[in-house]
């Protein structure tokens, strides 16, 4: 008995391995450089929110 002839495929035959999807943050920081200034005014509200919130538990907590 012979064994089954097995094709190799060719350089343009093989299916290309898709490209990995970029990570969260490599994304995350793409957005915030294509929205430049509104990024940051967003950060900002966020740190003094962060702040106002900790200094209010702080002042409750005393």
């Amino acid at each position: 008995m012979s064994e089954p002839v097995t094709q190799v495929p060719t350089a343009s035959e093989t299916p290309k391995a898709p490209e990995p999807q970029p990570s969260f943050i490599k994304l995350a920081m793409r957005n915030m450089v294509r929205k430049g200034s509104k990024s940051l005014q967003h950060f900002a509200l966020s740190t003094l929110a962060m702040l106002a919130l900790l200094v209010g538990l702080a002042y409750l907590t005393r």
